[in-house]
């Protein structure tokens, strides 16, 4: 009988020593949101693309990458996509409130700022509070990586330098900046900064390229240019001026540039 009970403690002490030992009543932990041996997409120096954030999606274009809205398209999209050799950005708004989309009721009063001038209907964060906005920005992006997607294209992340409402500094900025990035990531996607040309030497390593608006009509493009050097692709839109006007400036910085209308429909010249 002495020996049953020995062999028994023995077999239960080799059970304790396999299993992680958790305080009662609390689950398992579930599983980290990327996989750790998932290696996050980092998109070439050269790399065509697409922009559009209207639907329904066009996909005969042929380019390596499509940056398109996160809310607007389905999984059955991106999967097409795929099918087709893209790799594919989901756009999600990070920095601003629009009242159109399906959570914005998840968003209290206290973090909406003033409108954005020109976009009816959008106001900005009070990006300070990532107690509040932090878990929704999250959800978004697990919708993001639930979805497929790659990588992520985060907009309005430079608050700090607008009339948000909020007095909103530099170091705000960056630590919101930081936070999208590091979340992004931890999801197994790539992020692109997107316009804070200001902050591009503080926030470089955290993010994998850079997505930015008009840099040759306001003569900022060299803010840049640390991206190239680092290895990591530029993509760049301008509106206004033709492509004669910038394409080769942008050849030669190595920008994957393209003329665009605002609407950013299917309508794209690329420089190259």
């Amino acid at each position: 009988m002495k020996s049953v009970i020995v062999i028994g403690v023995l077999l239960l002490s080799l059970v304790c020593e396999t299993q992680e030992v958790r305080p009662h009543g609390h689950p398992p932990h579930s599983p980290a949101p990327a996989a750790e041996n998932h290696e996050i997409w980092k998109p070439p120096l050269n790399t065509s693309w697409q922009w559009q954030l209207t639907t329904p999606v066009d996909q005969k274009v042929k380019v390596h990458m499509y940056d398109i809205d996160m809310f607007d398209n389905d999984a059955s999209v991106v999967t097409s996509l795929h099918n087709k050799g893209r790799k594919v950005v989901c756009y999600i708004d990070v920095g601003t409130w629009e009242k159109w989309r399906p959570d914005a009721k998840k968003f209290p009063k206290s973090v909406l700022g003033k409108a954005v001038a020109g976009w009816p209907g959008e106001r900005w964060l009070d990006i300070r509070r990532v107690d509040i906005l932090g878990p929704i920005m999250k959800a978004r992006m697990d919708l993001c990586q639930a979805k497929g997607f790659d990588a992520m294209e985060p907009d309005n992340v430079d608050g700090y330098t607008n009339d948000t409402g909020f007095r909103l500094t530099y170091n705000d900025q960056i630590a919101y900046d930081t936070f999208v990035a590091n979340a992004a990531h931890a999801r197994g996607l790539s992020v692109g900064l997107k316009n804070d040309v200001d902050q591009v030497t503080d926030l470089l390593p955290s993010f994998d390229w850079a997505l930015d608006e008009q840099c040759f009509q306001y003569q900022e493009c060299g803010t840049l240019l640390p991206f190239v050097k680092a290895g990591k692709a530029v993509f760049e839109v301008e509106y206004f001026l033709q492509p004669e006007k910038f394409c080769p400036e942008a050849n030669a910085m190595n920008f994957n540039s393209m003329k665009k209308h605002l609407s950013l429909g299917v309508y794209r010249v690329a420089c190259r």
